[in-house]
């Protein structure tokens, strides 16, 4: 099955580039929209969209309309409109990556009228995921946090005043290694002993398949190193994910899934997807799940799990699918 190019248009003129995959029409009735909802990927930082294909593929054979985008300051998105990759904007970086996940949610809902919307949002994408939550969740049917992180806690304050220090000294499209560093220069070190110094890459944190760590690193759009405006703008922006008083916006009937590697230094080694998980559920969201991964590393859905978790994602979105009534007017039609 293969994807379906479009271009969506950023509240700041940029083209938004992604893919999508339909699930397949009858013979008998080629022009109706056999799908039972729309899921929509959000990847995350310093990768792109196109690395869910399979995945898409998968859960638009189940039925699922699959929308998935390369983000600003990434893939696509950065390439076609002449933009750095690992830069959001010089300023508000941010807002304008929730503003993106709601221009391709709109598209994606306009093709498919009635039909509920999932988000699933990886790493980065799940904190983008988030926060888009706190303001959209009305408009959703759930939502799955697919290796999301924990509050960094005072340790944010202090890479934020170095990224808005480095970027008024050096440029806000300078590269940081030295922010690079500070966020996951430790996220390696477990994971390289007893390899030879030959064969490390920085990136076996990923996934416990060598494979899949040098299809990573093989791939010119990935792994690269950001901006220190983009630090500064990624850094800002989820201090308000993990604030309660904002994650109380979030609708309480909206159901969420947690799923992670146990060995995933971005949740903490599941310490912090726990945290998340109390954090919504202190904030009134009453259905949370998680499922653990034991042995699997950041990228779940690149490690020897993998099956694993799609089957438990296609089961949960089945799930939520079947409890949620289709609206005319394109809205997911629960919480009300």
């Amino acid at each position: 099955m293969g994807c379906t190019e479009f271009v969506a248009a950023a509240v700041d003129d940029l083209s938004l580039h992604g893919c999508s995959w339909s699930p397949a029409a009858p013979a008998d009735a080629p022009d109706t929209d056999p799908s039972r909802a729309v899921v929509v990927i959000v990847h995350g930082m310093a990768e792109r969209c196109r690395r869910y294909a399979s995945f898409a593929e998968e859960l638009a054979a189940a039925g699922f309309a699959t929308y998935a985008y390369d983000q600003r300051g990434h893939g696509r998105t950065a390439v076609a409109n002449g933009r750095p990759l690992g830069h959001l904007a010089d300023r508000a970086g941010w807002p304008l990556l929730l503003a993106d996940l709601d221009e391709v949610v709109r598209t994606a809902s306009a093709r498919h009228p009635g039909r509920p919307v999932f988000l699933f949002g990886h790493s980065m994408g799940s904190l983008v995921v988030r926060a888009y939550l706190q303001t959209h969740g009305d408009d959703l049917a759930g939502a799955v946090l697919c290796g999301t992180a924990g509050d960094p806690g005072p340790s944010r304050w202090a890479g934020l005043a170095l990224a808005r220090s480095e970027a008024a000294l050096r440029g806000r499209q300078a590269r940081s290694s030295t922010l690079d560093r500070l966020l996951f220069g430790s996220f390696n070190r477990p994971f390289e002993q007893g390899l030879p110094p030959e064969q490390v890459t920085g990136f076996e944190w990923l996934s416990t398949l060598s494979r899949e760590v040098s299809a990573y690193v093989a791939d010119p759009w990935c792994g690269f190193v950001c901006t220190t405006q983009f630090y500064a703008d990624l850094l800002a922006g989820i201090g308000p994910v993990h604030d309660r008083a904002r994650v109380s916006g979030m609708p309480p009937w909206l159901p969420i899934l947690l799923i992670a590697g146990s060995d995933d230094p971005v949740g903490d080694a599941w310490r912090g997807v726990l945290q998340t998980k109390q954090l919504l559920r202190d904030s009134g969201v009453r259905d949370v799940r998680s499922q653990l991964y034991r042995g699997a590393r950041h990228e779940i859905l690149n490690d020897r799990c993998r099956d694993r978790v799609v089957r438990d994602v296609l089961a949960w979105l089945d799930e939520q699918a079947g409890a949620t009534p289709l609206n005319p007017d394109g809205r997911a039609g629960v919480g009300s």
